[in-house]
C-alpha cells in the first residue's frame, strides 16, 4: 500500500491544524483555503522545502482546476458527490477489470464488457461493510496520451485510490508503470510518502484466478520489490479482505452516540477520522455542541464502560459515546 506519510519533525501545531481542515475540505474552495494557511504557517527552511514546492504545485493546480470549472459554467461531468464512510476511486488502464470489480462488490449495475473505454463517465455503487457503506467509484480508462479532461480532479478528490491493473495480461508491467507515472506526474499520489496531501492508494491486481496470473505476479514482483500488489478477482477471490483493508485506508472510526438514559444508536455511527477527539465528535453531532460541552462518558476504549472523559479525549473505532452539556 502506498500513501503512508512521513511528516518533518518540526512542523508546527497550527500547520497540522491547517492539514486536517484540508484533508475535511468538501469544496475546491475549502481546500485552497486551508492550503494557502499550510504554506503561511509552516516554518521555512531547507527541511521543507519539498513539502512547500507540493503545496504551491497543488495549489496552482487547484485554482487551474477551479478557473476551468468556472469557464464551462460550473458543470463538470466528472465530479462525484461523496457518499457513505468514505469514497474510494478506481484508477486504471483499458480492460483491467474495474468495472467487474465495482459490479462485484456493491451489486451496483455497471457496463460490463471485454472491449476498451465502456465505461465513459463515472459510476458508482456502494460497498457494505459491517455496519457502515463505503462509496466505490468506476471511472473512465487512461493510457499514457490520454487522460479525459477533469478525471485528474476526481482522484484528487478521492479519499483514497485503488490502482488498478489485469494480472493475466502481457502489458500489466506498461499498465503498472503507466498509471503510478501518471498519477505522480499530477501530484495525485506520492509513492515516496512524503507528501502529506497526497491521496492514499493501494495497487490491486485483479484476474487472479486466471492461468498466467501467478506469474506475471512474480515478475512484477521481481520488477518492483518493493511494490505491493494486492491479487483479486471478480469472481470472489480476496474480496472479503479487500473491503478490510479498504476500511483501513480511509484511516476513519465509526462512533455510536447515545442519549442520557437510552441505549446506544448502533446502526448509525458517526464517522469521524482518525486521531478525533470528544470535541470534533460535538462539532459533528451539532453546531451548539462545542460550546456547551463538558466532558462525556465513554464505552469501549476507556479504562471502565462509562467512564467520564476530557473534551481532548482521543476516541477508537466503535466506541460509544455519550456527550455531557
Amino acid at each position: 500500500m502506498g500513501g503512508e506519510v512521513k511528516m518533518p519533525a518540526n512542523l508546527t501545531p497550527q500547520y497540522y491544524s491547517a492539514e486536517e481542515k484540508y484533508r475535511k475540505a468538501a469544496t475546491p474552495e475549502e481546500k485552497t483555503e486551508a492550503l494557502q494557511e499550510m504554506l503561511s504557517v509552516m516554518p521555512k527552511h531547507k527541511g521543507t522545502e519539498k513539502l512547500q514546492a507540493d503545496l504551491k504545485k497543488r495549489l496552482s493546480q487547484l485554482r487551474e482546476e477551479s478557473q476551468k470549472k468556472k469557464q464551462k459554467g460550473g458543470y463538470n461531468p466528472f465530479h462525484v458527490e461523496k457518499q457513505g464512510a468514505g469514497q474510494v476511486v478506481l484508477a486504471g488502464c483499458p480492460n483491467t477489470g474495474k468495472s467487474s470489480l465495482v459490479s462485484a462488490l456493491t451489486r451496483a449495475k455497471v457496463k460490463v464488457a471485454d472491449f476498451p473505454f465502456t465505461t465513459t463517465l463515472p459510476a458508482t455503487g456502494m460497498i457494505p461493510y459491517e455496519d457502515i457503506h463505503i462509496q466505490l467509484v468506476d471511472t473512465p480508462p487512461f493510457t499514457a496520451d490520454s487522460v479525459p479532461p477533469g478525471l485528474t480532479g476526481t482522484f484528487r478528490n478521492a479519499d483514497a485510490l485503488l490502482i488498478v491493473i489485469d494480472l493475466s495480461a502481457g502489458e500489466c508491467l506498461d499498465q503498472l508503470e503507466t498509471a503510478i507515472s501518471l498519477l505522480e506526474e499530477r501530484s495525485v499520489i506520492d509513492p515516496s510518502g512524503e507528501s502529506p496531501v497526497a491521496v492514499p492508494y493501494m495497487i490491486l491486481g485483479t484476474k487472479n484466478d486466471l492461468p498466467d496470473a501467478s506469474g506475471n505476479l512474480e515478475i512484477l514482483k521481481e520488477l518492483h520489490p518493493k511494490t505491493i500488489i494486492f491479487p483479486v478477482s471478480a469472481s470472489g477471490q480476496n474480496l472479503e479482505l479487500l473491503k478490510v483493508r479498504i476500511f483501513e485506508m480511509l484511516h476513519v472510526i465509526r462512533i455510536y452516540g447515545k442519549a442520557p438514559g437510552k441505549k446506544a444508536e448502533m446502526e448509525r455511527p458517526f464517522i469521524l477520522r482518525n486521531g478525533s477527539t470528544v470535541l470534533d465528535l460535538a462539532y459533528t453531532v451539532h453546531r451548539d455542541f462545542p460550546q456547551k460541552l463538558k466532558s462525556a462518558l465513554v464505552w469501549g476504549s476507556a479504562r471502565f464502560d462509562g467512564q467520564a472523559v476530557p473534551r481532548d479525549y482521543v476516541l477508537h473505532d466503535k466506541d460509544i459515546v455519550e456527550l455531557v452539556i
